[in-house]
Formats: C-alpha cells, structure tokens, sequence
C-alpha cells in the first residue's frame, strides 16, 4: 500500500504537515548541530608558552616575562612549548641584565605548565589540562573518538529506527544526547570528558535523521524538495545559531550546558510527534496508521468516509501477488519479516545503487565535517570564520531549490561536488593569500552544503521504505568514517594550510562522477518493496545492470550488455 496514493485524498501539504515541520520537525534538527560542532569551541587551543612561576613575584606584564623566558619561535612569535634555560631566581633581580644575555640562552621544554592568552577563551579543555605541546595530539584525538561513537551509533539507530519506529527511536536518542551533554559539563579530567563527548557523539547523526525521515514521509512527492531544503536551511541555521552562542559563552563548562540544557524541552514532543504512517502501512500495522491519516485528514479539511481503510485494503489486495510476496531474498510477505544490511546488496541493481550512494555519501559527510572543523583554523577571528562558514550555506538554497525542481537531483548533485571540489583544489594557486584562500574556502563551503542537501534526499527516494532507514543508516554509517579521518588530515596539514582542501577537492570531484550513474528520482513514487528498490531505475545504466527474475519466470535472463 502506497502512502503517495492516499495523501492526495488526506492532503499531500496542509495544515498538518505544515504545522508539523515548522514547529516539530525542524526545531528537532538543532541539537545534531550543536553537538557535532561546540567541542571545536570547548576544546579550543589559544596561543600559549611556558609559564615560570619565578617571574610571578615581578610587578611586570605577560608581554615582559614572556620576552624575559620565552625564544622566538621558527615562524615567528614566540615559541609555544620552549623555555630559555636560565636561573630565574636571579633575574627577577636584575631584568634588564637578563635580556641582554638572551641570544646565548639555551632551551629547554616547558617545565612548569604553560601560560594561556585568555583575551578569546575564558577556560577550555586545553587551558584547564594543558593540551598543548607534547599533549596537542589528544584534542584531535578526542573529534576522531566523537566521529568514531557517530559511527557506530547511527549503524545501531538505523535498525532501532526501521524497528521500533521513527518516533521512540528520536526520543532515545534525546535522552542519550542530553544526558551525556549535561554530564560533559562536570568532568573533572581528560578521560572522563573525552567518555562523554563519546556518548554524545553516539547519537549526532541519528539525532538528525529521524525528523528528516519523517518529513520525507509524511508528504507527497511534489513536496519532498521543499521539506528537504527546509530541513537543510534549519541545520544551517543551527551552525549560525551555535556561532552565537559560543561567541557569548567562553567557559567550556557553561557551553557544554548551553548547548545542551535548552534541548530538553523537546521530549515536551511526545504529545504531538507522530509516527510514520508510511512506515505503518509497510509494517502491515494498518489501524495505527489510519488513526493518523484521519488526524492528517481533519486537520487539513478533507473528509473522509467511515470505511475508508477498508476500502483501501480492497483496492491494493488484488495487486498483491504471490511473487511480490514472497521471492528468494524475501521469502515472508513485507510487513512480517524483519530486513537487514544484506537485503541492501541482495540483487544487482539494489547493490549497484547502494554502492555508489555509499560512496558519494561519504565524500559528502568526509568533506562537510572537514571544512566545517577547518573554519576556526583559517586565521582571523575564529568566531567569525565558524560564523560564515554556517551562513555562506544559507544562499545556496536559494538556487539549488529551483534546479533540483527543474534539472532533477542527478545534475544538481553533480554540478555542486565538480563546483565545491574544483574550488578546493584551487587554494594550492593562492595558498600565500589568505583572503583569496579565504573566498574558495566559502565557495568550497557552498558547494558542499548543496550536495549534502540533495544526497539525503537522492538516498532517500531511492532506498524502499521498508528498508530506507536502515539503508541511509548504512551508507550514513560508512560516511562517518571520513570524520574519523578528516581531523588527522587537519592535524597533518598544519604545516600546510591548503593540504587538508587538496584531500577535501580531490574527493568531491570524484564524487561528482560518480552521482552521473544513479537514475533520475524527482517526482517519482517512492519504492516501498525490495522488488520495487530492484526495479527503480534498472535501465539508467544498462551496461552495469544485470537483469535480476524471481524463480518460476519462464527462462534465465543473461546480464545486459
């Protein structure tokens, strides 16, 4: 049973739906970007060198008793981690003498902590447990660990998503996410808060994908590029909304609870969140379903006939056939068997295109995360990088809305990643211009924001529904594993600040080639059965198909060619 064909009769976009997405749906997208992004500002590195208490008891300023025991460093400034080798005792006497000696000082390492420019930070992580030097490895440490708990979360929410259902399983994960946020703002070490920023990170992606699934459910084909965009302007919004935030917050402890606290006023959504009546009807759990589609039905003004299930139920039973119920890779009729990742792979044109959404998926998510972690090391003012990096996505909806409608999703995902790429790799021609750098960065920044728009929604219409959780989990799943890679990227290319936009350019480029092989989706019927997912856009690349029968058709059919 289609949901496509019934919304018409309960309204495709009304009242509901609409009320629904404003006030529900898409307010549900913020906490996934709070929490991938503040630990970039909770765990923030400001400029440092070698503290020596010695030169405390001396009424001078930081600058003097950092010129006083601190080396210049190799690319200017002053050196971050080196101390000059003197007897500080006797300099506090004599000041003046001590400075002319410099030049013939020796170095050693920091061996009394480390003094911290406070004029950004009030405290973070690194300025509370002195991450900086031979310990600056354990802040990138601890984003691969986040990226590595989104991994393997989002992989166990995609089952808990398509078996619970979508509305419980959004609620465990606020609960998770809250929870270890609130408990992220009272660690007392190193290890402790990097535990919690791993249970956080347990739920980032998921936390996402259950209202954008939702919204792609409940309305009609016609509608689901304008439910996308919408869930994308409000992820965006979430970045601009976080750069505010840790502008104003500058203790760790406090963002940790500002950016945490305010969200438990969703669970207050238990009353009103639906569940998925599409997921319902593929279920086979009929009479929930229809409570919610006369619910849909009253509050969008359209009427509908005391028999109206049943009448349904008359309608799509002819067209349920002993071969749509029961095939090799589905031997029990949909609504009764349980389904996973092998039934993504099962049959060649199901595969073919899991692949390559996988594929593209991760470039996507690889180079999305990488430049948004890249902002606050541009140089400049940190705040406002982060800032633009969330507020350059907003204007690209303003075109990819229109050409997603007119050009289909294919060339629109294509043209973003060949446009975001091309402008990454072009940062090796003027690496020596930080404003020039600074420009492709945005461009870069608004070409992947557009791909990472339509891939969702691309996987989501092509993935059947009673699959389609999962599947995006799974392809969601292998893409978290560029953020696990992309902060060693970032950390490798320090001495190399366009290094990390070379890797970046080169992957969406090939990601760019690679959507030009997956069929066309704009205004097509959503699959509901594995049968349908097989043969939704089995001809797009008939040299890479092989034609897949169910037993008892007459013959074998040999792979096109």
């Amino acid at each position: 049973m289609d949901l496509d064909e019934i919304l018409p009769d309960v309204g495709e976009f009304g009242a509901y739906q609409q009320l629904l997405l404003w006030f529900v749906l898409l307010p549900g997208v913020l906490p996934c970007g709070f929490h991938a992004y503040n630990q970039l500002f909770m765990a923030a590195s400001p400029p440092h060198w070698c503290h020596v208490p010695e030169l405390d008891a001396l009424n001078i300023s930081h600058a003097w008793a950092r010129n006083l025991s601190i080396p210049a460093g190799d690319r200017g400034g002053f050196s971050q981690c080196r101390m000059f080798r003197r007897n500080y005792s006797r300099l506090a006497a004599a000041v003046e003498a001590a400075l002319e000696q410099a030049p013939d000082v020796d170095t050693l390492p920091c061996a009394h902590g480390y003094a911290f420019d406070y004029t950004q930070y009030a405290t973070t992580v690194v300025t509370e447990w002195d991450m900086v030097c031979d310990k600056d490895y354990q802040s990138t440490l601890a984003l691969v660990l986040l990226a590595l708990g989104g991994l393997i979360g989002n992989y166990i929410f995609g089952y808990l998503q398509d078996s619970i259902g979508r509305r419980p399983a959004f609620f465990i994960y606020l609960f998770i996410e809250c929870a270890f946020g609130i408990a992220t703002a009272f660690a007392q070490d190193f290890v402790t808060w990097t535990a919690f920023r791993i249970g956080v990170g347990f739920t980032v992606p998921a936390i996402m994908g259950t209202p954008y699934v939702l919204a792609i459910e409940l309305v009609g084909p016609s509608k689901r590029t304008a439910v996308t965009i919408l869930s994308n302007i409000a992820y965006s919004l979430s970045l601009v909304a976080l750069a505010a935030v840790v502008y104003l917050v500058r203790d760790w402890r406090q963002l940790s609870l500002a950016t945490s606290v305010p969200f438990l006023c969703f669970f207050l959504y238990w009353w009103v969140l639906p569940e998925s009546p599409r997921w319902l009807l593929a279920r086979g759990r009929f009479q929930e379903a229809e409570a919610i589609l006369r619910l849909m039905a009253r509050v969008n003004g359209r009427p509908l006939p005391p028999n109206y299930m049943s009448q349904l139920m008359r309608k799509f039973q002819p067209e349920k056939t002993p071969l749509a119920s029961a095939t090799p890779y589905d031997p029990q009729p949909e609504q009764e068997r349980s389904y996973g990742v092998l039934d993504l792979v099962r049959t060649p044109n199901l595969r073919r295109k899991t692949l390559i959404i996988t594929f593209i998926w991760f470039t996507n998510t690889s180079v999305y995360v990488g430049l948004s972690y890249y902002a606050p090391v541009l140089g400049g003012d940190e705040f406002l990088n982060f800032f633009l990096a969330g507020a350059v996505e907003l204007p690209t909806y303003l075109f990819l809305w229109p050409a997603m409608l007119r050009w289909g999703r294919r060339v629109a995902l294509c043209v973003s990643m060949v446009v975001g790429g091309t402008a990454c790799l072009a940062t090796v021609l003027v690496q020596n211009d930080p404003m020039v750098t600074l420009v492709l960065y945005c461009v870069g920044k608004m070409g992947i924001s557009s791909s990472f728009v339509v891939v969702p929604l691309m996987a989501s219409e092509l993935y059947p529904t009673v699959v389609r959780g999962l599947g995006m989990s799974t392809s969601s799943v292998v893409g978290m594993l560029g953020p696990i890679c992309i902060p060693l990227v970032n950390y490798l290319g320090s001495d190399m600040l366009v290094l990390p936009l070379l890797v970046m350019g080169s992957l969406l480029l090939a990601g760019g080639v690679c959507s030009l092989l997956l069929p066309e989706t704009l205004n097509q019927h959503l699959p509901q059965s594995l049968e349908d997912g097989e043969r939704f856009g089995r001809d797009h690349m008939p040299c890479c198909t092989t034609r897949w029968a169910p037993p008892g058709a007459a013959g074998r059919r040999r792979p096109t060619l």
